[in-house]
């Protein structure tokens, strides 16, 4: 079993920036496929951006240029770097990796963008 150690979200106003972390408590390096999640009020969660094994990243259209998905295999740790921040991204946001056999969430990180 996996499991996370997340921050960074809070409150927000719009045009501002937040950085979302998520340490694993295992080698990330071995997931094939690795995650951020959002769910706002009232929505379906979302996939926001994507990480494949080798490194090639995925963003859903409405956070592209504003959204970057990093990783650090030694701290075993995903970041997702949110920049030029809307109301509409208001929302839980998760972590999630996988491999074929196995998926594991993280519990969420509030963001809220607010004036």
């Amino acid at each position: 079993q996996v499991q996370f150690v997340e921050s960074g979200g809070g409150l927000v106003q719009p045009g501002g920036s937040l950085r979302l972390s998520c340490a694993a408590s295992d080698n990330i390096a071995r997931f094939t496929t690795m995650n951020w999640y959002r769910q706002g009020p009232g929505k379906q969660r979302e996939l926001v951006a994507r990480m494949r094994y080798d490194g090639s990243t995925y963003y859903v259209e409405s956070v592209k240029g504003r959204c970057t998905f990093s990783r650090d295999n030694a701290k075993n740790t995903l970041v997702l770097q949110m920049e030029s921040l809307k109301p509409e991204d208001t929302a839980m946001y998760y972590c999630n990796v996988r491999t074929r056999q196995e998926d594991y969430w993280g519990q969420g990180i509030q963001v809220t963008v607010s004036s």
